[in-house]
């Protein structure tokens, strides 16, 4: 068969997302990423790094420049190195150590510069930046953060893990130019208020976890909630309202805080 029929939903395709996290000097702040106006999936949305798991990222090689040991589970495994590997694609920024200390800015621009248009290409280009250039990658500085499940009706489906780790001490974010056009650190709350002011277009899953976000006021907390935060499956459905718009709907033990009316109003259809 060429596809699903009208009965079945779309095969949702597996997808690992890097929050990334820092102090600024009016609380917490997180890197955003602007997608191309022209690619298939939240063109133009601001959305945090990431993109569906590829063959390079369960590359054997790759086993042996693991910092904090081995994880256990394999897919666990795999999701971190792609949400590594789309952060480095889509802004610059590299949670990896060069000789036992994470590598600085200079070290990223550098690497960047030499890997960047190779890296985006595809293939293996990732696993040949970190095994030529003496590199350990971090996974253990990622801490599981959130799972979602695109809903069953949609055309085009995910299945997005979500990360969220400290950002690197030193290192200035570089969007790629091509998936992502822009980048910028802001803190959760103003990224609401921004989309909420048809500023920023903003995805309903990306604004349930800015919300998230919002509730912690450092790196330290959001970190420290998400490791003691149980992780569940989260698929909203459809509901609709009295006004005849369909908006998206989670289950009231999900632990989300609720979008504002204004923000509801923008997801509905």
């Amino acid at each position: 068969m060429s596809g699903p029929t009208s009965s079945e939903p779309a095969v949702a395709a597996v997808a690992a997302t890097l929050v990334l996290v820092r102090d600024g000097p009016q609380g917490l702040e997180t890197l955003m990423v602007v997608r191309h106006h022209e690619i298939d999936f939240a063109r133009g949305a601001a959305v945090f790094p990431g993109g569906k798991i590829s063959a390079s990222d369960s590359d054997p090689r790759i086993a042996a420049r693991v910092g904090g040991g081995q994880l256990s589970d394999e897919q666990q495994f795999t999701l971190r190195v792609a949400a590594v590997r789309e952060t480095f694609e889509e802004s610059g920024l590299l949670l990896a150590r060069h000789g036992g200390a994470m590598i600085d800015g200079t070290q990223r621009a550098a690497l960047h510069q030499r890997w960047q248009a190779r890296v985006a290409s595809g293939g293996h280009a990732f696993v040949d930046m970190v095994c030529e250039e003496d590199l350990e990658l971090a996974l253990e500085q990622l801490v599981p953060y959130a799972h979602w499940v695109t809903p069953e009706v949609s055309p085009k489906r995910f299945d997005t893990h979500f990360f969220i780790a400290a950002a690197p001490a030193g290192q200035v974010a570089q969007h790629d130019g091509s998936e992502a056009v822009d980048s910028f650190w802001i803190r959760p709350a103003d990224a609401l208020d921004e989309c909420a002011q048809r500023r920023r277009t903003i995805i309903f899953p990306t604004l349930c976890n800015l919300a998230l976000l919002a509730q912690t006021g450092d790196v330290a907390g959001a970190v420290q909630a998400a490791r003691s935060r149980p992780l569940q499956r989260i698929q909203p459905t459809l509901g609709r309202r009295a006004d005849g718009k369909l908006i998206p709907l989670l289950a009231p033990d999900c632990g989300y805080p609720e979008l504002s009316p204004d923000l509801m109003d923008l997801v509905a259809r």
